[in-house]
């Protein structure tokens, strides 16, 4: 991978590569067939002025700028991404999109508590965040509780939210990450809402971070089922941040 640490050394290479990935996000959806589907939700609340979460996993960040775009259309969207070098990367991707982000994550590691701050500071001025659960680095559709922290905080809904395409190639990386293939059939797929109580205590809170997650895991995996896919299952107990090749999906173990 030593091409890959000298393009990231480069503001030229980085640049370029930003940009080639965004035309690329372009091409897949310009070339594919899409729908969405479960957008009454976002935009109803959307319409009576109420802000909300979006929950997707990692492996699905790709296609998210059209995801939002496709059901709600130019409305301001910011998107939670991780301050480490390949956050960066992805932030510099989205700018072509028109969508601004928070560096951070919902963790409890370095720099979370700013991100949390700057979580509420968004969404109490009425915007909505887009944020990975199981990000910046996993365990695989593993949600922390952050997610429901911020969402207890800010008396806010989140939004679980997906997609999947006919023709999908699937890295071997921590998340498994999805790329959308040109010429595919597509679907954007909103779930219905998780309500977070104020007072929760600590199990209440530990009962909605598990509420989250397998809402989020049961969405993707039907979207993925009803394109005839293969699903994807969250990382194991034992799980480390790469897959051996006989426990990836059948479609992907010959790439």
């Amino acid at each position: 991978m030593r091409w890959y640490k000298r393009i990231l050394k480069s503001d030229q290479m980085r640049a370029s590569l930003c940009w080639l990935a965004a035309n690329y996000m372009r091409l897949v959806h310009a070339s594919g067939r899409w729908q969405v589907k479960g957008g009454d939700v976002p935009r109803q609340l959307i319409k009576d002025g109420k802000p909300f979460i979006v929950a997707f996993w990692h492996q699905r960040l790709l296609m998210m700028p059209y995801a939002w775009r496709s059901t709600v259309g130019d409305i301001p969207f910011r998107m939670l991404i991780s301050s480490h070098r390949d956050g960066q990367i992805i932030s510099r991707i989205i700018s072509h999109f028109d969508i601004e982000t928070i560096a951070g994550s919902t963790g409890k590691g370095k720099g979370g508590a700013a991100a949390l701050r700057a979580i509420l500071r968004t969404l109490k001025a009425g915007k909505t965040i887009g944020i990975t659960p199981d990000g910046p680095r996993g365990p695989r559709m593993r949600a922390t509780d952050g997610i429901v922290q911020a969402a207890r905080l800010a008396e806010v809904p989140i939004l679980p939210l997906t997609y999947s395409s006919s023709r999908r190639k699937i890295f071997n990386s921590w998340d498994l990450f999805v790329l959308g293939l040109p010429f595919s059939r597509g679907t954007f797929h909103w779930g219905e809402p998780v309500f977070v109580d104020r007072d929760l205590d600590d199990a209440g809170i530990e009962a909605k971070r598990l509420e989250v997650e397998t809402a989020l895991t049961q969405l993707t995996q039907d979207t993925d089922r009803s394109l005839g896919l293969p699903v994807i299952e969250p990382a194991g107990a034992d799980e480390g941040p790469k897959l051996k090749r006989s426990e990836r999906p059948p479609e992907d173990r010959k790439a």
